[in-house]
């Protein structure tokens, strides 16, 4: 696996491992966490994956060459997860290509999100996630050596709230 920094020009890969994310989730009947349409066909969730992108520390990473997932982490926090009060690395967005499930991606970058951590000198490392359905993705992100922190919610015009989860981690011994 090979993981390299990537920038906007980055955008149509990202919108289709997270349009294959999409399908999938729908076809699993865990419309909750992004709906049914692809993010591709939504302006408003283009411009949010444009948006990291253009202002985050964006990385692809690749399996024989094909696209296999991406991260973009920053020292900012998403719109509705309140700022840390201290320096942190937050993985804003975060998406293994459905073709390569089970291969290590998601863990690979989230290790290459502590590394970036460490040569930045930030102990702490959060994200967010969605935490309906059956609490998978929270548990993913607990395999992965995060704490759950707090829980939110997200209003939505004309739907029902988003649940989430806001996760920690830290590089030294102390909990977040």
């Amino acid at each position: 696996m090979r993981i390299r920094t990537v920038d906007t020009t980055a955008l149509p890969i990202f919108l289709s491992m997270l349009d294959r994310a999409v399908a999938w989730l729908a076809a699993s009947g865990r419309e909750g966490q992004w709906g049914t349409e692809p993010w591709s066909t939504r302006p408003e969730a283009v411009r949010r994956v444009e948006k990291v992108l253009r202002h985050g520390h964006a990385r692809l990473a690749e399996i024989d060459g094909e696209p296999a997932g991406g991260c973009v982490a920053s020292d900012t926090p998403s719109e509705y997860i309140p700022a840390a009060d201290e320096p942190e690395w937050f993985v804003n967005l975060l998406v293994t290509d459905r073709r390569f499930s089970g291969a290590g991606v998601g863990a690979a970058l989230i290790e290459d999100v502590r590394r970036e951590a460490t040569r930045r000198a930030v102990d702490l490392i959060r994200v967010d996630c969605y935490a309906g359905g059956d609490g998978a993705l929270v548990e993913q992100y607990k395999a992965l050596g995060f704490s759950p922190l707090s829980q939110f919610a997200v209003a939505r015009p004309g739907q029902p709230s988003w649940p989430g989860q806001l996760l920690g981690l830290r590089l030294n011994s102390r909990q977040p």
